[in-house]
Formats: C-alpha cells, structure tokens, sequence
C-alpha cells in the first residue's frame, strides 16, 4: 500500500477478493480508496465538522452539487453515529471543539465519505474514556452489518466483546487465527494459551 516499497523487505501476501494488494499491477491509489482507516489517537482537521465530513468526497470529487454534498455528510454522521450530536452545530463548531469520543466518531464520519469496503481502525479506544469506548465499540459493530471492520485491539475484554474472528499476533508473526470463542475458550498454541491466562502481556 505504501508508493515506494524497494527498500523494504515484505514476504507473503495479503490477499483481497483473491488479489495481492502488493501485486505489481495494482493501483495503489485507486486500491487505497477502498479502505477507511482511523487511528488510535482522534485527528479531526481544524475545520467545521461540516468541512470535516465533506473533505475526502470533496477532493475525490463524488459530490455533483451542495446538495448531494449536505445529503452525503448527514448519512456519513448518521453511520458514526454522531448526526444527533452535533446537527445543530456542523457550520459553527470545530472537529477539534468536540470530545475525545466524538473527535473519534467524527474521523469514522470523514472516513466512510469514500464507501469504503473495508474498515481499519487502530486501537480506536486507546485513547478515550470508557463511555466514549462504549459508543465506539457499538458503532463498530453497527459499521460491520455493511463493510468489513478489521480492529487492532490490546484488550482482551474488548476483542471478545466485538469480534466475529480474532487473529493473535506475537513479534510480527501471526500465531492463531479463528473464531473468537475458540481463540479464547480453545487456544491451541502455547503462547496463546499464557496469553489469555495472563502470564504475560
């Protein structure tokens, strides 16, 4: 996914609708807008909210005119579950001028502007208050009844409580993947086993 990867040392493949996304002929920017990604830390633009939604269908030119635009960035806040929050004040307030959970939700709204197929979000909750980690967790599994949603989590509680599979990752290598009961309730690997009993991590 990266312009330039000579320098770099990758093995294997990952795969999406049977294709390498590191083949030779991909098209990396064309393959990246099938993504949404959101960060551990909320990075709302110093913009309105209004702005905030509307970049990305701005600068991929997806809205033919305000009204498709206002049309596009309600649906995006509705998805984020954010609409009722902050309808009153899209053109006024800033994506900065909102609270850590809504900062956050607010960068899943500016994400889906592109209708992605596939969602990453990299400890999303690391960085916010329990309650906002409970309307994100319940907006991640809102978001994965029409796309992909793949979570990188440290928490345990967290990954039982909204992931249909899990994978278990130790120094860079995939050590299990299945279903989220059997990683838990079933471990097969040694490590995986210490894991999920606590004995580190």
């Amino acid at each position: 996914m990266h312009d330039d990867t000579r320098d770099v040392r990758i093995t294997g493949t990952i795969e999406m609708d049977g294709k390498d996304v590191m083949a030779a002929d991909i098209d990396a920017p064309e393959h990246r807008s099938r993504f949404g990604w959101v960060a551990q830390k909320p990075n709302p633009f110093v913009m309105t909210i209004y702005d905030n939604v509307a970049y990305r269908a701005r600068i991929h030119g997806m809205a033919r005119c305000r009204a498709d635009l206002d049309g596009q960035v309600e649906d995006d806040l509705r998805k984020a579950m954010l609409w009722d929050e902050v309808k009153d004040d899209l053109h006024r307030k800033m994506g900065t001028d909102l609270s850590g959970g809504q900062q956050q939700r607010l960068c899943v709204a500016r994400a889906l502007a592109t209708q992605p197929e596939v969602f990453l979000m990299d400890e999303p909750t690391g960085s916010i208050d329990p309650v906002a980690t409970e309307r994100i967790e319940d907006l991640m599994l809102h978001l994965r009844e029409y796309l992909s949603v793949i979570v990188i989590t440290h928490s345990m509680m967290q990954a039982r409580r909204i992931a249909d599979r899990v994978a278990f990752f130790h120094l860079g290598k995939v050590l299990e993947i299945g279903p989220t009961g059997q990683i838990f309730d079933h471990p097969r690997s040694d490590r995986l086993r210490d894991f999920v009993r606590g004995k580190f991590g």
